[in-house]
């Protein structure tokens, strides 16, 4: 049991730390979509290209630049959450009327005081639900690192597949369930 709870420690570490650049990088291209309309088209469009690339494709790709390590994972994890990251920065800016705007301009703020103090705090409900999202797909996503030599719980479900042990499976299964469970209600 010891076992299961240090891999679920390094599951969600895993997890959180390719959704933790994901955020660093995700907000400032959510604002650049936001503030230039010409970078829109193209932050959204590379970011839902690697969405939708298949995730065992991803690993192998990431595979040969990293080899068998927990950096391929969290180069994957990083590219996969910034889709949801980017897109709710950008909702959560649209959303603020513009008369808020002509009200902290009217107070004399500069446009990093206006982004810092104004935009990003109201803009915060949706940036959540996005990092939100992310999290719970990294959790999935992170299972399947074990593939590349990553750590987590897919270790457990991977050598229950092997030897057709269905304790062993649900023994990584279902920690990953109620992890990704714990995220949404959290």
């Amino acid at each position: 049991m010891n076992e299961i709870l240090m891999m679920t420690l390094q599951h969600l570490f895993l997890s959180l730390q390719g959704v933790f650049w994901a955020i660093l990088a995700g907000i400032p291209l959510g604002w650049v979509a936001y503030r230039h309309e010409s970078f829109r088209s193209f932050i959204f469009t590379v970011s839902e290209w690697l969405q939708i690339f298949p995730t065992l494709a991803l690993l192998a790709l990431l595979l040969f630049v990293w080899g068998l390590s927990d950096t391929t994972l969290i180069a994957a994890l990083f590219l996969y959450s910034l889709l949801p990251i980017v897109t709710a920065t950008h909702a959560g800016l649209v959303g603020i009327s513009p008369s808020i705007r002509e009200s902290a301009l009217g107070l004399g703020m500069n446009p990093w005081q206006f982004f810092w103090r104004v935009q990003l705090p109201l803009s915060l409900p949706h940036l959540l639900s996005g990092i939100r999202i992310a999290l719970v797909t990294a959790v999935g996503i992170t299972t399947v690192g074990v593939l590349v030599g990553a750590g987590g719980l897919g270790k457990p479900i991977w050598r229950g597949i092997q030897t057709q042990n269905t304790p062993m499976i649900l023994s990584g299964a279902v920690p990953a369930a109620a992890l990704a469970i714990c995220i949404v209600w959290a």
